[in-house]
């Protein structure tokens, strides 16, 4: 086939293990072309003999390799060479490993080993302790020298079971060491299979001139598959390499593993194919690094008159152009962990003592060079960049090559932070930390007027892209358990402030992170005018992942709460997932069962899970709430129609209430057709099909003057004056709560209006109060601890007085304190509903949150339930808005129960 730039070759689980690619192959190669074959790597890492040739090799530098075979045999055999992919035998393998243990002087041993070992890594060496695997997806586009990248998502499983999920590699961690150090651990995984790639390099080149050398091929690459262990500790253990993406057998996956693959197979496809053109970055690196000039000829020269060789700039370029289409891999080797760099030093010099291999390590330190300008050159934040581009400092980065080169006992006292530009360091941390400082540093140039000099946060935000003043807005994602961040910023230019949010904002503030999407507004104003005016805007949008769940497996167990372990409202109650005994789970999974009587019946949130010890093996998608002996049921669209014909339905309170009323309002009309903010009063005589009427007064106004805002009992009259005609019967609903303002004061001026307006018969329903304002946040009245617990006693006198009057209630607060995390959008971490367009913008990254059980009993327990009919109008497409959020739906459905308790039959589910 001709021409063609791009060959990838995969075997056959079923085939005899004969390789579809031959070595030959190799020596028809035009420079433009792409094989997946790289023998090296095969030879050393997919074999279990050439891994034991390592980690005999290597011994002392205690890889966290699982080699069994290689005890059990008394001498090191080769395996067949069916694979066609190396030429020699038994006795060039260990005359090899012979002479690597020949020059590991027992010093350089003990260097390699404080530099590699890591601690406790002998609690993890043991197959059987292994609790999770992962197989990461590894493509190695150069051997020598290795570059290395790792895809983004991985294949993960609970041996012994045999079933796979796909998941993002950094949302992994995050669940799975959620109570140690995620990022750590993350960064170990990496650590140890860049250390094994770079073994195999120095091991393959440490003999490459001789009779067993394997033929070079230079844009040959290697889609690997790693099988990492990890047991309790965050240190892993390799237990396999294979040397092509491995998967789960066929007739054990589904079709999330097959669009993962093939979603994989294209991000690889994207990446090898890539047509950026990276001349330019390579050309603006270089002059950073040396100072270079570009000839008339197009050769790049060194200040030193030395040229650069063809090989390496070919290295250069294409490792530049991988480095601006990443996509969804992130890049292993070269690494700036000076961990793995004093490693890598210390293996040449070990294997070449007489520096034949000096031109490889030449390469090496380019390469790390070039990767620290990259990423320097995208922030372009320095004030003090034309400084650092001066030949100066282009001298001292000569220089600190030649240091680099030199084996490490001539520099042994060297910090790592020496091997980087002196003015480059302190511009590198000054960009990270010059928030520390407590001197302001401002320019007078007009043309800074209207930039921000940094944006600092606390927790540090990964913002995307990298911050510069003539970029205006960024991206962050943060986990679940980041519910608030400290941002802040200051102005480039000393005439000009900062301010958040609004024009007399402050320039630092604590935020609170509901799930989902925050924007965050920095504001730049000229103060140099008698009125400030605002000259320019910056946007950070930060979006807080939902609670991280893992698939469920056969195997699971029912797990209950009431409280979090973060926030114990009772501190004399235990707090956490508990487990469900055999006899709750049988009484609750009847098939007969009565309907709850009242909207305070005491429950308690179950999920499936792994183990109730370890929160992080749930499956919180498939979260509810069962309340203790009974079950409300879900109304059926023509059964709550029904419900509320001819009856005029009224709404006072906060946003809360607000959400309920919308709720109510699409679940009756199957479509929201208008939403908005409302914070006076507002009627709707289009609800089932103008046979209901909803009545709406917000309460309390808390944005007016105390001594001007309307009373309760003014704000109740005008509603009902708004309202009618009212009938004094139960045709007329009052719905009455918030937060945290109602009391048992509220309730009685209920009872004197009612009362005095001749409608003391109508259905009136108390939303009890709810979790918010217990977080730290600037602004708004936060709650201590200790008032948070006392909620629990002041929400028992507003239930217990509402039932003594007549009332029904919806206790908001048991079910709401013991998801306080959940919360989404706004100041007060309150609002556990959103509405939100029904198609938002693809731009917009997808919030998923949806409507399952979250509080019935489904499959879990009863092959003859039904399922449940909440879906129905969620996905209604002709519904220009809908209202999100699984707390608010479960006291919403709640609501219902008790608004039509008296009117229907009810469809149980």
């Amino acid at each position: 086939i001709s021409p063609w730039d791009l060959l990838i070759c995969l075997s056959s689980r079923k085939n005899d293990g004969t390789g579809c690619s031959q070595i030959e192959d190799l020596h028809h190669l035009e420079l433009f072309q792409k094989v997946n074959i790289l023998p090296e790597i095969q030879h050393f890492l997919c074999r279990k003999e050439g891994l034991c040739q390592i980690t005999e090799a290597f011994s002392d530098l205690q890889l966290p390799v699982i080699t069994p075979e290689c005890s059990s045999r008394p001498g090191l055999s080769r395996a067949s060479t069916a694979n066609n992919m190396s030429q020699g035998g038994e006795s060039t393998d260990k005359t090899r490993t012979t002479h690597l243990r020949y020059w590991w002087k027992p010093s350089m041993s003990a260097q390699l080993n404080q530099v590699s070992a890591s601690p406790g890594h002998k609690d993890i060496l043991k197959a059987q302790d292994v609790s999770v695997i992962i197989k990461a997806y590894v493509l190695v586009t150069s051997l020598t020298p290795l570059r290395a990248f790792i895809h983004s998502t991985a294949t993960v499983w609970h041996p012994p079971k045999k079933k796979h999920f796909s998941i993002k590699l950094q949302r992994f961690f995050e669940i799975f060491f959620k109570s140690s150090s995620p990022q750590q651990a993350f960064n170990n995984m990496k650590e140890a299979i860049s250390k094994l790639l770079l073994i195999t390099e120095v091991f393959s080149e440490s003999s490459a001139s001789g009779p067993n050398s394997f033929n070079q091929c230079r844009l040959c690459f290697q889609m690997l598959t790693f099988d990492i262990g990890f047991g309790t500790s965050i240190y892993p253990v390799i237990l396999e390499v294979h040397e092509n993406f491995d998967f789960q057998d066929e007739d054990e996956s589904n079709i999330q593993n097959q669009t993962f693959k093939e979603f994989l197979f294209e991000d690889t496809f994207k990446f090898l194919l890539s047509n950026e053109s990276s001349t330019s970055s390579f050309i603006e690196a270089l002059q950073k690094i040396y100072g270079s000039t570009v000839s008339k000829d197009g050769t790049y020269h060194k200040e030193d008159e030395q040229c650069l060789s063809l090989e390496e700039i070919n290295s250069m370029i294409t490792f530049i152009k991988e480095l601006k289409n990443l996509g969804q891999f992130e890049l292993l080797f070269p690494s700036a962990a000076p961990k793995i760099q004093t490693l890598l030093r210390d293996l040449y010099h070990m294997v070449d003592p007489m520096r034949r291999l000096g031109s490889v390590l030449t390469v090496h330190w380019l390469l790390s060079s070039l990767l620290e300008q990259f990423q320097f050159m995208t922030k372009e934040a320095h004030t003090n960049l034309s400084e650092w581009r001066s030949k100066k400092n282009s001298r001292k980065s000569s220089q600190t090559m030649m240091k680099w080169l030199q084996p490490r006992n001539s520099q042994e006292n060297a910090s790592p932070k020496q091997n980087l530009p002196s003015d480059f360091r302190k511009n590198h941390e000054g960009l990270h930390y010059s928030s520390k400082t407590k001197d302001r540093q401002c320019s007078y140039d007009k043309d800074t007027l209207s930039h921000i000099r940094q944006i600092f946060t606390s927790p540090q935000l990964d913002l995307k892209p990298q911050f510069n003043p003539k970029i205006k807005e960024y991206y962050a994602e943060v986990p679940f358990d980041m519910v608030t961040v400290k941002i802040g910023a200051e102005p480039s230019n000393c005439q000009c402030q900062v301010h958040l949010d609004e024009k007399k904002g402050p320039s630092i503030a604590n935020y609170p992170l509901g799930l989902g999407l925050n924007k965050v507004i920095v504001l730049v104003t000229d103060n140099s005018q008698p009125s400030p005016q605002v000259v320019n805007s910056y946007k950070i949008t930060i979006y807080r992942e939902d609670r991280p769940s893992l698939p469920l497996f056969d195997d699971y167990m029912m797990c209950g709460f009431v409280q979090d372990c973060g926030s114990r409202i009772r501190p004399e109650e235990s707090c956490g997932l508990q487990p469900l005994s055999h006899e709750y789970l049988s009484a609750i999974s009847q098939t007969v069962f009565k309907t709850c009587e009242a909207g305070d019946t005491k429950g308690q949130w179950i999920v499936p899970c792994l183990s109730c010890s370890d929160n992080r093996t749930c499956d919180w998608r498939e979260i509810m709430w069962q309340p203790h002996g009974c079950r409300y049921s879900v109304l059926a669209k023509p059964e709550l129609q029904r419900c509320v014909e001819g009856r005029r339905i009224l709404f006072i309170g906060d946003s809360t209430n607000r959400g309920m009323m919308y709720y109510l309002i699409e679940r009756v009309n199957k479509t929201l057709q208008e939403w908005q903010k409302t914070h006076d009063v507002k009627c709707y005589h289009n609800i089932n099909e103008g046979k209901t009427f909803i009545g709406y007064s917000y309460y309390p106004q808390f944005w007016m003057n105390a001594n001007q805002r309307p009373t309760f009992e003014k704000a109740l009259e005008q509603l009902l004056q708004r309202s009618r005609p009212l009938e004094n019967t139960d045709q007329t609903v009052l719905i009455v709560g918030g937060v945290q303002w109602l009391n048992s004061n509220h309730l009685q001026i209920i009872q004197k209006v009612l009362n005095r307006e001749n409608l003391s018969n109508i259905l009136v329903i108390i939303k009890s109060i709810g979790m918010g304002f217990h977080l730290p946040v600037d602004g708004i009245h936060s709650l201590s601890q200790a008032e948070v617990q006392n909620l629990w006693n002041e929400n028992l006198v507003i239930l217990d007085t509402a039932k003594n009057f007549g009332y029904e209630v919806v206790d908001t607060f048991v079910i709401t304190m013991g998801r306080y995390k959940e919360f989404l959008q706004g100041k007060c971490g309150c609002h556990f509903h959103e509405v939100v367009k029904s198609n938002p913008s693809e731009e917009s990254p997808h919030i998923t949150m949806t409507l399952s059980r979250h509080y019935t009993l489904g499959k879990y327990f009863s092959s003859q339930s039904k399922p449940s009919q909440l879906q129905d109008y969620a996905t209604n497409s002709q519904s220009p808005y809908h209202v999100r959020g699984p707390i608010n739906q479960v006291y919403s459905e709640i609501l219902l129960s008790r608004l039509c308790a008296s009117k229907t039959e009810h469809v149980s589910t």
